[in-house]
């Protein structure tokens, strides 16, 4: 089953079980997947990939993160508060996220399979690790591993 039909079938469950942020945050989703659809070329009722829909989520939990981060630098706590609920939704949805050792083997792989021996490389190595990772791998993540190698 793909994710895109998986999401349809949970707004379904979370509408039944009067489930009220689980179901705005699945409807937000499919919204967000017709536009990816769209975007892409496709029909509004056309399903979109899992790579796509899994970028999708990825964009939405990252918008969900600066807002956590914007209310609590604000001091609205409880705004906070509510896109975080709404953040681990999202994230049941997403591949596991490697861990820093898992990400520290690879980038200790690429620099030298790449050949990296300054800072002024930092940045291709870095791109070099998130791609081998797949996405599995978070960006703040690779980059505090890879800065450590220097």
């Amino acid at each position: 089953m793909s994710l895109h039909t998986q999401i349809k079938d949970e707004i379904k469950q979370a509408l039944k079980a009067g489930e009220k942020i689980r179901l705005s945050v699945l409807r937000g989703l499919l919204t967000a997947f017709t536009n990816e659809a769209v975007t892409k070329g496709k029909t509004a009722q056309d399903e979109i990939t899992n790579d796509e829909a899994i970028a999708v989520i990825k964009r939405e939990a990252n918008k969900r993160k600066d807002s956590i981060e914007q209310y609590t630098n604000g001091g609205r706590p409880e705004l906070a508060l509510a896109e975080q609920e709404e953040l681990e939704i999202l994230e049941t949805y997403l591949p596991a996220k490697m861990t820093l050792e898992e990400i520290e083997k690879i980038a200790i792989a690429k620099k030298e399979e790449l050949g990296v021996s300054d800072k002024s490389k930092m940045g291709i190595l870095i791109g070099a690790v998130i791609r081998e990772t797949g996405g599995n791998a978070d960006g703040a993540d690779v980059k505090s591993v890879v800065e450590k190698l220097f």
